[in-house]
């Protein structure tokens, strides 16, 4: 047994680093894994835990892969540092494409409750902005027409079914609006990862 120690001890020299290799790529797919099931803290945290323990390529790798995630968490419209070779490319997908911004949501809040059906308008949503329109303002007249003929209680069960369309229209406008940033975002995003050459897609 002694005397094949030494052929033991070359072969783990061998294979050692190789070894080292396959866990780096492994921790650096699960942490895509966890990114990709919408856990990205977690995955940032792994991803500079890679880095901290790696050297080279895996290394620019997991931080890079690290800040993009971060980024995607905070949903950061900031331009994107990285001292990396894929930098190069990441700089021109930024400066030809600019992050887009969010969306007013005040204004769109004000708009629909100003005019039931005008928020969804100023998104560009017009189909949306006709069924608003289309609940509340024949509720609306309903309830000026009894108000006016002092119909009493039916006054009151209009005025609330109106209020609650209209209170539900407005807020149908602004989650849209939150909603249609977000998915901007995150479209922006994702041309954010293709071009940094990263292997995985953590979505």
């Amino acid at each position: 047994m002694v005397r094949y120690t030494p052929l033991l001890l070359l072969l783990l020299m061998m294979f050692a680093p190789m070894h080292a290799a396959a866990t780096v790529s492994d921790a650096y797919r699960q942490a895509i894994a966890l990114a990709a099931s919408g856990r990205d803290g977690q995955a940032a945290a792994m991803l500079r835990g890679v880095a901290a323990a790696s050297s080279g390529v895996w290394q620019e790798r997991a931080a890079t892969a690290a800040k993009l995630i971060e980024m995607r968490r905070q949903q950061d419209r900031s331009q994107l540092k990285i001292s990396a070779l894929n930098g190069v490319l990441l700089a021109k997908y930024q400066q030809q494409y600019a992050a887009p911004q969010p969306a007013d949501t005040r204004l769109v809040g004000i708009l629909a409750t100003l005019f039931p059906g005008a928020g969804h308008a100023w998104l560009g949503r017009w189909h949306d902005a006709g069924i608003a329109a289309l609940m509340v303002w024949p509720m609306l007249l309903l309830t000026l027409w009894a108000g006016k003929r002092k119909m009493g209680p039916v006054t009151v069960f209009f005025s609330l079914l109106t209020l609650w369309l209209w209170s539900g229209s407005v807020f149908s406008a602004i989650s849209l609006a939150e909603r249609g940033t977000f998915e901007a975002y995150v479209m922006w995003w994702q041309g954010l990862w293709q071009a940094s050459g990263l292997p995985g897609r953590p979505w």
